[in-house]
């Protein structure tokens, strides 16, 4: 199973590189890499926060509706933003401070994005069943962020 994930990953990778090839605008990037992961994971919910002042502002993404603003530290977004590392959240009610934008998320993972070592932006995660995400998702996930924003 997990190797099926880090393949179809690897796909996601190569779709992403030839789809975005010579693409500077990072809102489309963002567009096209939250659609992309979503058609080809079946994901709940695939988006993205963008650092704006002390909140993380939302971006493009792929799912329901979702929170407009997370403010640095607070839930998984802000945790991982904070804290500068991916957050893997097997279940999300055990996460303390957790930001239900949906009852429906079960289990999440977001991954900063980095420019000059500084995160400006997050991809965030959610799935209808707990336990979706492991180690081979965050190193994944977090290949395809660096090959698609850099740092």
């Amino acid at each position: 199973m997990e190797e099926t994930k880090a393949s179809l990953y690897r796909e996601i990778e190569i779709s992403l590189a030839s789809l975005l090839d010579g693409e500077t605008d990072e809102v489309v990037k963002m567009a096209e890499t939250a659609a992309v992961l979503q058609e080809r994971m079946g994901f709940f919910w695939t988006g993205f926060y963008r650092v704006n002042g002390n909140d993380l502002l939302l971006g493009p993404f792929q799912g329901p509706v979702a929170c407009i603003r997370i403010p640095f530290g607070r839930g998984v977004c802000g945790t991982a933003w904070k804290e500068d590392r991916t957050q893997v959240v097997p279940d999300v009610e055990e996460f303390p401070g957790h930001i239900a934008c949906s009852s429906l998320s079960r289990s999440e993972i977001v991954v900063p994005i980095r420019r000059d070592g500084k995160v400006v932006a997050v991809l965030d995660i959610d799935s209808k069943e707990v336990g979706t995400f492991d180690s081979t998702d965050a190193s994944c996930l977090e290949r395809i962020m660096a090959a698609v924003f850099g740092d």
